[in-house]
């Protein structure tokens, strides 16, 4: 296999993936390996690939192949002509070709594009683009998920209230938090590494999928192009099968989901109110233009907004499955801007979300001050097993949810209203009420289980799929 030529992999111009919203929906490297030039350049390559394979084959002449490959680099065309050409025939892949011959003597010209058609050089072009920049973003992952992991290690004993439909619950830890966040980041992260490694592959079919166009040799084609490119060799031409779309864009769609839960984990742990974890960064971060004391988390709030665009780009490539006989009818066409934006946002909330979590300040005592503040009716299940035994836990359960409801709205401690209880006297003590109203106490498996994620994350950081950056 050769290596991709410089101008495929390099960043665009200066400007070109940035625009006005850039600084949040295209933050991270990923954007610039998806825009236009990117992606002409793909299409390029595509083309340089399917020279040499042909020639490889002995279809064409190896000199004709190398003609043509010498031209293929973006900065010898206009993309905004080209875009403007594509009107005439559907798609850019038609003035491309006319361009590239254009640049060529005969008879290499003759044999630019030979047995191909134009979704064959798009689809490859798209899987390339998708490998390019996969990379990346699967870095930003992996390094949002070390600092889950260095989190959940660092806060494995550090009790908070678990909240459940936004009330306190129970004790948890917030090492078990950011466990939990860790291992949906590395479960959808090696989902979306095998697809990198297993579900891109080139596209290389002709007019109707039959690879007529190459006198016979067109298995052997298909196998060298791609060899070329790096992409998987598919089992046929899937022109209008289009499971591998389909597949990157539900593995970027639950990268973007695990991405948005853990944005809106910080941002509401940053609430003033809460105040038990908040953004790090320098200074001017989370700024507003109207009130100089506030602090606003910004990378959570710009992950939500890049995760929230997801579901619909996710939904167009599945619409567009359905698609009529051996080649779509507008369907393809659908999925040429979704599956880029795609990738443009999810590079973008994982490198957000990789800074988020990498800077994340947390804060132990309030978060013990504000389970504390709740004069402990978060431990009220276990006040009802410390009376179980003497009363029975029908009757401890009503005793418990009696003191419960009048500590709520006395603004009392539990263990005050309790040890009032005439039902609860001769049974239990002040003492074995501090005892079982410890939060400390009643954590469970909670230290198991982050060990268990820890594990889990070491195991896939070697995993066989993941390729770096």
């Amino acid at each position: 296999m050769r290596p991709p030529s410089s101008t495929s992999e390099g960043e665009p111009p200066p400007g070109e993936a940035a625009g006005l919203f850039g600084g949040v929906f295209a933050r991270g490297p990923v954007a610039g390996l998806v825009g236009d030039r990117a992606m002409l350049q793909a299409m390029l390559d595509a083309e340089a690939a399917l020279a040499r394979a042909s020639a490889g084959a002995g279809v064409i002449p190896a000199a004709a192949a190398e003609a043509i490959a010498a031209r293929c680099d973006a900065r010898r065309f206009d993309v905004d002509a080209l875009g403007r050409a594509a009107a005439a025939a559907g798609n850019p892949v038609v003035p491309l070709v006319r361009a590239l011959a254009g640049q060529l003597p005969e008879p290499a010209a003759g044999h630019v594009h030979q047995g191909a058609t134009s979704q064959d050089v798009l689809d490859t072009a798209a899987m390339l683009v998708a490998r390019r920049a996969l990379g990346p973003l699967l870095g930003d992952l992996a390094g949002a998920a070390a600092a889950c992991a260095r989190l959940a290690e660092r806060h494995r004993g550090t009790v908070l209230a678990g909240r459940t439909l936004l009330q306190q619950a129970v004790p948890v830890t917030f090492g078990l938090k950011a466990a939990g966040w860790l291992v949906g980041l590395d479960e959808t992260r090696l989902r979306l590494a095998e697809v990198r490694r297993a579900g891109l592959a080139a596209q290389l079919g002709g007019a109707a999928g039959t690879l007529a166009g190459f006198d016979g040799r067109g298995l052997e084609v298909l196998a060298r192009f791609a060899a070329e490119l790096g992409l998987a060799e598919p089992t046929l031409p899937w022109h209008a099968v289009r499971a591998r779309p389909a597949a990157l864009a539900g593995a970027l769609g639950a990268c973007a989901g695990v991405l948005g839960k853990v944005a809106r984990d910080v941002a509401l742990l940053a609430q003033n109110e809460v105040a038990e974890a908040r953004e790090g960064g320098g200074p001017g971060l989370g700024g507003s233009s109207a009130m100089p004391h506030k602090r606003n988390p910004v990378a959570a709030v710009a992950v939500a907004a890049c995760a929230a665009r997801v579901p619909g780009l996710v939904a167009t490539m599945l619409a567009a499955m359905p698609q009529e006989h051996e080649r779509a009818a507008g369907g393809w066409h659908a999925e040429w801007e979704p599956q880029r934006e795609l990738l443009r946002l999810v590079g973008s909330a994982a490198a957000w979300g990789r800074e988020l979590l990498e800077e994340l300040e947390v804060d132990a005592d309030r978060m013990r001050a504000n389970l504390d503040a709740a004069g402990g009716l978060p431990l009220a299940e276990a006040a009802v097993a410390a009376l179980a035994a003497a009363l029975g836990r029908p009757a401890a359960r009503e005793t418990v949810e009696r003191a419960s409801r009048r500590a709520a709205e006395q603004g009392r401690p539990l263990r005050e209203v309790l040890l009032e209880s005439p039902r609860v006297a001769g049974h239990l003590d002040a003492a074995d009420l501090d005892r079982a109203l410890d939060p400390a106490a009643h954590l469970g498996a909670a230290a198991a289980l982050v060990d268990r994620a820890l594990a889990a994350h070491a195991a896939a950081a070697h995993h066989p799929t993941e390729e770096q950056a």
